[in-house]
């Protein structure tokens, strides 16, 4: 259904906690920060419109990273994890129009737009519930249908974000291989900035 409206979802509200506090969405790659790297990748993929979710030094992203033409949201309780992100991103959509959320987390750079293509092309209807998966192991980027949104935001808690959601309807997932196109790690701690460039 390439005619579905299917939103970008960035979630990059992290503090960096492992990486001595350092705001993930304001390391560096490629000379730019981290955030306007996924912010392409989600409109490189199709994805629009595009919203962020910042929090932990929000002020200073938003004065250092060039988020033109996203719709850009400051998540309050950040320090609670990444679930109340991911409820505030579904929250800020619930009244945009759009058939699906495609999230995105900022600290996965070795995530291309051809992985986010990829998850749009498998929407099918607002139930729809997609994930990227790499050697046949569920990861990022998730697609969420509309129809699924308060349910998924209900159990969004601490760190855990979707996860208890997906384990719970596995049965309903669709999984789509990636691992030809992405690389689905993290950058959690100071080792892992080595995948900066």
């Amino acid at each position: 259904m390439t005619h579905a409206h299917i939103a970008g979802l960035l979630l990059a509200a992290g503090g960096g906690r492992r990486l001595g506090g350092r705001p993930k969405a304001l390391l560096e790659h490629r000379g730019r920060p981290l955030v306007e790297h996924a912010v392409r990748t989600l409109r490189d993929g199709g994805c629009d419109p595009v919203h962020v979710v910042l929090g932990a030094a929000a002020d200073e992203v938003r004065a250092r990273a060039d988020l033109a033409g996203c719709a850009v949201g400051v998540n309050p309780e950040w320090a609670e994890g990444m679930g109340s992100s991911l409820r505030a991103g579904l929250g800020a959509l619930a009244d945009s129009g759009a058939d699906a959320a495609l999230v995105l987390l900022v600290d996965q750079p070795g995530i291309d737009a051809r992985a986010v293509a990829r998850l749009r092309a498998a929407y099918r209807d607002p139930t729809s519930l997609v994930a990227a998966s790499y050697a046949g192991e569920r990861g990022h980027p998730v697609l969420f249908g509309a129809d699924l949104w308060a349910d998924i935001a209900a159990g969004a808690v601490g760190d855990q974000g979707a996860r208890a959601y997906l384990r719970e309807h596995r049965a309903a997932l669709r999984l789509v291989e990636c691992s030809d196109v992405a690389q689905a790690y993290d950058i959690d701690t100071p080792a892992d900035l080595s995948h900066l460039e």
